[in-house]
């Protein structure tokens, strides 16, 4: 597939190499409840205002959140930075108040409100702008009105602060709303809908800029020159209808207009971004006639603006369009430089940057991605060919890129990158001409090492080449610096390697050598002579290692190690810090045994094992199965050599010698990780090592060898096997086989996967175990299996495997992280967690995502373990990758932190898709009632404020505040058998959770009960029919009236509030259940004249006042003429009948 090339003029690209969806996430601005409402951006900080009122200050540099500003007067709906003092920042409230905040970083205090402005107090504050030069905020609103708030700081000390407080100055009232302020050098801009002002602060002069007026939003922004034009003014640019713009000078007067509507009608150019695939096509477009509704100045003499469309970035000196971008939706910008920081409509940020064509693919090139980089050059062709992009990207860089790319899935890119290359001029050329550009100009010589050093004349007009050639002929000292700074940035790029599989790339270790301009006079680097010393001394020891196993000598182990540890002692320190080359890497890899001679037993078996698995008869009972896998295991372990097998071979019954894996003593593979290699080369050389030392014992386990391999009784070796398995230290001892001892295709290891995950889930490591062997011995020998056979562990499988089967026993949990974190080990995510940056770490995890769940989990363990709670909640992006069961596992010793998880996690959903979602993850449904006793004993009022000594509601307790009151409503809503609702009413009883109660009593007809407990709290609101907790029958009516005569002949008992403090104010009686509450709600309910039969009946006349008589009478006067009403219109009814029927 080919890319479309993109005409010259184009040079820039917008690119997201960011996502800041986890920075939100942790700030919780990407919720239904709360979001992002404006958004503004300095050197240092980047602000985000939210819509419940709270300013979120996070730092730039490595995004954290440092300062949080609340304000009670509103949402905050405009953030402005003062530039040339970033301590203080003003933000405007959805109410029209205006707050300004001084930081106080310098002085690392507090940050404090130092002025609130009401002068447009009940109006929509449109624009915000700080004065350059002194500490004055303009604000415009939308009726028109422009003010300025002169801020007093405590910088000018302390009596000055105290008593002097500056009035608002009003500047101007404009003719409509303001839609744009912006301010230089004592001149303030002020856009409106109709027309753009200038006004003279200073002197407070005021001009009208043009005579032509415009209806709608259309921005307007200064344009400052540099120190370098000399006496040359600043310049305005005013938009215009029709995509045009006026060019200002700097007292108000236009100069010219210009039109890009012709300009516009180009295809818009893709956003360079990580998440999706790049796409473009290259097409003409209709011109674009369009409302700019703001200007801002970007770096390098560039004004960008943005519609409904997209966004657009000018020239307007040149009258050129620098490029245009299609992206919906957004709201607001803010920039800095060349950084944009877009706020949508749906309340997330994007950070995008503007970026010439060869800085984005130098960038894309230093995170390894590949085919990315290959495609921007070939729609960028035009811009890569010029010679200011060749400068960052020489033709030995795109030769590179090219070998990156696999050809038979990209040929059509190689082909178009080989179409780029043969186009550029030849860099011999280059250098010739410019050795002729510096001996014209510059006197030089040649060292050694082959390096320039050029010696500029003073005058000289050639600095640029002299410049260009200094910055291409560095010093041997500051290639090898920066040789390893690029490997370091390029190791914190890689992802984690995969555990099933070890992939060979030759060209990795060449992704960033310092390209320089070859020079044939030129004298070997001492680089490329160390790393020859290095080459020659590792082959001769191969070698000599090859010729003693060849002869058969018997050389113990550790000899032949020291003699290797001295041969690779003897090559300089310096090559300590090289990479191996990929040519002795494949030379490495040829060495080991090959795959046919190693697997073909292996292969052999495994097939003729899955042929007995796909038989019903075998498969589906389970002691045929497992004598089929009995039969394959031991040619597994001889296969990979893990010299357990000649353990139990004499003096053993084939039963226990199935399993060998058992007497294996502890066994670790010794190697050196060097922090600076990449994850492909470390792995692949602890490849070749483990190869190496497979066929080799350790001395320490000589004289066990020797014992055990002598005749002995079954018995004896029993309890050897016993002794062994029942210490966990010897489990935590032994190391994890993260990768094969040797490559194994794709189709084998698939089936060796089913296999050993089949294996570990029937037990078959306990087959040498004695009937009265300890649970101990079995989970240390579930430890061993997973440790000696993680590289062949389908590692979803066993996770859910132990979860189920082994959740009374941490250790077996304990042994599958230990092997998670050990496989990602190495890696960016990893790396950025020791540096305890989270935000950057959950980015991260984001940007290189997707990943397999059990990666994602060794770093949520890991996040866990070094930042505790805070960690969790932005966890529920990667759901269902991450599933609860997996975070109870994790905080295990912590429940309330996963209580805090779930209630999260169902909180993002929907509130008509929660109780399905919820329903969802309770696998399985004991899980129901696990979960509710969480949530009603953690974050909940004490017992003695819920209920009394005898187990009884005490009054007025269901209104407390439960900490996971949602989660626990839900938890109940959900339909299950009528056994777990009776356990779940006992849980709610037990810890006091009434409002549950009160609903399981009367979903299970338990209501005498459920009217017990609402006497018992003291509330009317209980008794409603819409709950149907009121009595239903007469028999319900005399029990309820007669259970509150007896409750209310006890002594009141004083009421506990949430914080265990007696409440000694008088009740409200009103709302209280007493009998003459009761007693009108039955009249109601059943009349009057039956309500006054049944309390004669309970005795309870004489406890009743006259208002229940006088409302009793007033019942029967409105039944009487309920009645009456009724009737006559039945009498209507009836005559209109007959009427129609005559």
């Amino acid at each position: 597939m080919s890319v479309p090339a993109i005409p010259e003029s184009y040079s820039h690209v917008l690119s997201e190499f960011e996502c800041l969806d986890p920075l939100l996430s942790a700030l919780r601005l990407d919720s239904s409840r709360l979001k992002c409402t404006c958004v503004a951006v300095s050197r240092k900080w980047l602000a985000l205002g939210s819509s419940g009122g709270g300013l979120n200050l996070i730092q730039k540099e490595s995004w954290k959140q440092r300062l949080f500003l609340t304000h009670k007067e509103g949402a905050i709906s405009r953030i402005a930075f003062c530039l040339h003092d970033e301590d203080y920042v003003a933000v405007s409230t959805s109410q029209g108040l205006v707050v300004v905040w001084e930081l106080n970083q310098e002085r690392r205090g507090k940050p404090e409100r130092i002025y609130i402005s009401s002068e447009h107090k009940g109006r929509k504050v449109t624009a915000l702008c700080w004065d350059t030069n002194a500490l004055r905020v303009f604000v415009g609103d939308h009726v028109g009105k422009v003010s300025a708030i002169k801020i007093n700081t405590s910088k000018q000390g302390k009596a000055t602060t105290s008593f002097v407080m500056f009035p608002v100055q009003i500047i101007t009232t404009v003719d409509s709303r303001v839609v744009q302020l912006d301010y230089l050098d004592g001149r303030l801009l002020i856009s409106s809908l109709t027309r753009c002002y200038l006004c003279d602060t200073e002197r407070e002069k005021f001009w009208k800029i043009g005579n032509k007026e415009r209806d709608g939003e259309y921005g307007a922004c200064f344009f400052p020159v540099g120190k370098t034009c000399g006496s040359q003014q600043s310049l305005i640019y005013c938009a215009r209808p029709g995509s045009r713009m006026w060019e200002v000078n700097f007292e108000g007067d236009v100069l010219s207009t210009h039109q890009f509507k012709q300009l516009l009608s180009s295809s818009p150019l893709p956003i360079v971004t990580l998440r999706e695939d790049l796409e473009c096509t290259v097409s003409a477009c209709s011109p674009q006639s369009l409302a700019f509704p703001r200007l801002l100045y970007l770096s390098d003499h560039c004004v960008m603006t943005w519609t409904e469309r997209g966004i657009y970035i000018f020239l307007p000196q040149n009258i050129q369009v620098l490029l245009w971008s299609e992206i919906k939706d957004i709201q607001d910008i803010a920039v800095h430089k060349n950084e944009l920081f877009c706020l949508h409509t749906n309340g997330k940020v994007s950070h995008l940057s503007l970026l010439p064509v060869e800085k984005c693919i130098e960038r894309l090139l230093r995170r390894s991605l590949w085919t990315l980089a290959a495609k921007i050059c070939c729609l960028f062709q035009n811009s890569v060919a010029l010679c200011r992009a060749r400068k960052a990207l020489p033709i030995d860089k795109l030769e590179h890129l090219k070998a990156q790319l696999d050809l038979s899935t990209q040929s059509g890119i190689i082909a178009q990158l080989e179409e780029l290359i043969s186009k550029l001029e030849p860099l011999d050329s280059a250098c010739s001409s410019r050795r002729s550009s510096i001996s014209s100009h510059e006197s030089f010589s040649v060292l050694d090492s082959g390096i320039y050093r050029v010696i500029s004349r003073r005058g000289s007009q050639s600095d640029e080449d002299t410049c260009s050639l200094h910055s291409q002929t560095l010093s041997e000292e500051e290639r090898l610096k920066e040789f390893q700074t690029q490997q370091e940035e390029e190791h914190m790029e890689l992802d984690n390697v995969s555990h099933a599989s070890v992939v060979v790339d030759t060209d990795r270790n060449e992704t960033f050598l310092p390209f320089s301009i070859p020079l044939s006079f030129r004298s070997p680097s001492p680089l490329v002579s160390l790393q020859a010393v290095k080459d020659s001394v590792s082959s001769f020891v191969r070698k000599t290692t090859e010729k003693i196993e060849k002869m058969g000598t018997h050389v113990t182990p550790d000899k032949t190690r020291q003699d290797f540890r001295d041969e690779e002692e003897q090559l300089p320190e310096v090559t300590g810090n090289i990479l191996e080359q990929p040519q002795d890497e494949e030379v490495e890899l040829q060495n080991q045994p090959p795959e046919e001679e190693l697997l073909k037993d292996l292969r052999a078996i495994t097939a003729e094992t899955l042929i007995r698995l796909q038989d019903p008869l075998v498969f589906l009972q389970p002691h045929l199965l497992r004598a089929a896998l009995l039969d394959w295991i031991p040619v597994l372990e001889e296969t990979f050599g893990f010299n357990t097998s000649t353990t139990l071979d004499n003096g053993l019954p084939k039963t226990h010698r199935m399993i060998s894996l058992q007497v294996e003593e502890k066994q670790t593979f010794e190697g050196d990780k060097d922090p600076d290699k990449c994850p492909e080369c470390v792995d692949k050389e602890q490849l070749s090592r483990t190869n190496y030392e497979s066929s080799q014992v350790p001395t320490n386990q000589g004289e066990t060898l020797e014992e055990n391999t002598k005749p002995s009784n079954t018995s004896q070796t029993d309890e050897t096997l016993c002794k062994e398995t029942a210490g966990s230290e010897m489990t935590f001892s032994q190391s994890f086989k993260i990768h094969p001892p040797c490559f194994i295709a794709q189709n084998i290891q698939k089936d060796l996967v089913e296999l050993t995950t089949l294996s570990f889930e029937l037990k078959l490591y306990e087959c040498s175990l004695i009937n009265d062997e300890q649970p101990e011995a079995s989970c240390a020998l579930a430890c061993r299996f997973i440790k000696e056979y993680f590289f062949l562990l389908d590692l979803e499988r066993l996770k859910n495997c132990i979860l189920t089967c082994h959740s009374d026993h941490a250790i077996i949990w304990e042994t599958y992280m230990e092997g998670l974190k050990e496989l990602t080990l190495a890696g960016p995510v990893t790396m950025s967690l020791e540096n305890g940056d989270m935000f950057k770490t959950l980015k991260l995890l984001v940007d290189l995502g997707p990943w397999d769940a059990p990666v994602l989990l060794a770093h949520a363990q890991r996040l866990y373990e070094k930042f505790g709670e805070t960690a969790l909640r932005p966890l529920i992006k990667f759901y269902p990758s991450i599933l609860p069961s997996d975070i109870k596992q994790i905080c295990k010793n912590n429940p309330e932190h996963f209580l805090a998880y779930l209630d999260s996690l169902i909180k993002s959903k929907p509130e008509d898709k929660q109780l399905s979602f919820l329903r969802s993850l309770l696998y399985p449904e004991s899980l129901q009632l696990d979960w509710l006793c969480l949530a009603v004993s953690h974050d909940a009022p004490q017992k003695a404020s819920t209920m009394d000594v005898q187990g009884n509601p005490r009054p007025r307790s269901h209104l407390f505040t439960w900490g996971y009151n949602q989660l626990i409503l839900l938890l109940l809503k959900l339909p299950t058998d009528i056994i777990t609702k009776e356990k779940m009413s006992d849980i709610c009883k037990c810890y006091g959770f009434w409002s549950g109660s009160l609903s399981l009593c009367l979903e299970l007809n338990r209501r005498t009960e459920a009217l017990a407990n609402i006497v018992h709290l003291d509330d009317m609101n209980l008794l409603d029919r819409e709950n149907g907790a009121i009595p239903e029958t007469m028999e319900e009516w005399k029990f309820l009236l007669c259970l509150i005569k007896s409750h209310q002949s006890s002594a009141f008992q004083p009421v506990l509030q949430n914080g265990g403090t007696f409440n000694h104010s008088t009740p409200d009686w009103s709302n209280s259940v007493t009998i003459e509450n009761v007693s009108l709600l039955l009249a109601r309910v059943v009349g009057p004249d039956c309500a006054f039969q049944l309390l004669q009946e309970c005795g309870l006349m004489d406890k009743l006042s006259e208002r229940f008589a006088k409302v009793c009478e007033i019942l029967r006067i409105a039944e009487k003429r309920q009645r009456v009403l009724i009737q006559s219109m039945l009498e209507r009814c009836d005559r209109f009948l007959w009427s129609q029927q005559a």
